[in-house]
């Protein structure tokens, strides 16, 4: 062989060694999804990537998944490094700040060009994630706060059914402390503002009209606190309200020795599990007094630093649509936003599950009775300025009225910093 045909050669392996490798390049287009504390999901979530991978042959997925105490800093340290993940499933309210620093993408323009797309979720529960007009995630599921009690102890506190206003569950919660030394007669998650319905159903606002100021510290919030501190001191509120965040308060409702929970819908299917006393004819589901509840929902965004986010907003919409949302309402036994699918839980629940049945019907009423619904970048601080101090005046810890002035000052420093 010549020199020049050596050369040739030599030329066009190069060539074609680069062809490959730019190919190759081009195949390769990497997704990262992070979900929130759900690894028992992985199946669902495989197929939701092997779905879409088969449609679009050049994507390939990386899935991640965070406990809810570390996904914020795990989220916060990507965003610093400049690599956060292209899709995030986000808990409660925290994506407002998010969105605020412009971190996740506006999917408004998205959805504009596809009304039908838009048209599949509750305007209602699609609102969450709304802020200043925006859309700015589309609904994984929603989760609405109610009142659990246990038939049981009620029947033998000699209570008929669940109370009707604020000042029934304390007295009920009295009566059925004092049936035995191991009653305690409500309980609460805490996390995500899920205690101000009880600050709301007396009347209380969090802040003034055009949230500049702090407005919770009144008389009237004043006697509430030290009734709620009262009926904790005397053992009628279990103090695990004012201390647990999510296993603990559903362990001690499902040990069978506390009378209400407030929780959210999904704790049903995790307190279920822990207590095999737990049935239809033993634990009931009614709306906080009043109708007042609190949204504590999951959904979807896409991040603003992603290469990919026509393909990232083409997820989002398959993971949400019709057939996949009521794949994650019968894995999960959720409410998911997505109208068709809510309506097919509904009629599955209605003779598969009567308890889960009530609990989301009762989900998707009293929308308009809805409080804690500020969406706010600040919201992560205004709770840590808010709630160690309720939290110490709750267990007996500070002075009820000192713990309020703490806290109204701390909240306005919140809001004249972050205005």
């Amino acid at each position: 062989m010549t020199v020049r045909g050596s050369l040739a050669r030599m030329a066009m392996g190069l060539v074609l060694a680069l062809a490959t490798a730019t190919g190759a390049a081009a195949a390769e287009k990497t997704l990262t999804l992070l979900t929130w504390s759900a690894p028992q999901n992985e199946p669902m979530f495989r197929s939701w990537i092997a779905e879409f991978e088969a449609a679009h042959p050049d994507v390939k997925f990386e899935w991640l998944d965070k406990k809810g105490s570390q996904w914020a800093a795990f989220y916060q340290t990507q965003l610093a490094a400049g690599t956060p993940p292209d899709i995030i499933d986000v808990q409660g309210t925290l994506w407002a700040q998010y969105a605020d620093s412009k971190a996740i993408l506006d999917l408004t323009p998205y959805l504009a060009k596809e009304p039908d797309v838009l048209a599949r979720y509750n305007p209602q529960m699609l609102d969450y994630w709304k802020l200043d007009g925006r859309i700015y995630g589309l609904p994984y599921y929603v989760n609405k706060t109610l009142l659990y009690y246990n038939k049981n102890l009620f029947k033998k506190a000699g209570l008929s059914g669940p109370p009707k206003t604020f000042d029934d569950l304390i007295d009920y919660a009295a009566k059925i402390a004092a049936t035995s030394q191991e009653a305690t007669g409500f309980l609460t998650l805490n996390f995500d503002w899920m205690f101000w319905t009880l600050f709301r159903a007396n009347g209380i606002e969090m802040f003034n009209a055009d949230m500049s100021k702090a407005a919770f510290n009144t008389p009237e919030m004043l006697a509430v606190l030290k009734r709620l501190a009262k009926a904790t001191a005397d053992g009628a509120i279990n103090k695990i309200a004012w201390t647990g965040r999510w296993r603990e308060p559903n362990g001690a409702f499902a040990s069978g020795t506390v009378g209400m929970y407030q929780a959210h819908g999904g704790a049903y299917y995790n307190f279920r599990r822990m207590g095999d006393w737990i049935n239809k004819d033993t634990v009931g589901a009614a709306e906080f007094p009043g109708g007042w509840g609190i949204l504590n929902s999951h959904g979807f965004m896409i991040s603003s630093k992603t290469k990919h986010p026509d393909l990232a907003y083409e997820f989002v919409k398959q993971i949400t649509n019709a057939k996949w949302a009521m794949g994650t309402s019968k894995r999960i036994i959720r409410t998911t936003g997505n109208r068709e699918a809510d309506v097919a839980l509904l009629a599955d629940l209605k003779t598969s599950d009567p308890t889960g049945f009530d609990i989301m019907t009762i989900q998707g009423s009293s929308l308009d009775k809805l409080t804690a619904t500020w969406k706010t970048p600040l919201d992560a601080k205004l709770k840590e300025a808010i709630w160690p101090e309720l939290q110490g005046a709750l267990l007996g810890q500070k002075d009820p009225q000192e713990a309020l002035n703490d806290a109204e000052r701390k909240v306005n420093r919140v809001l004249r910093r972050g205005r």
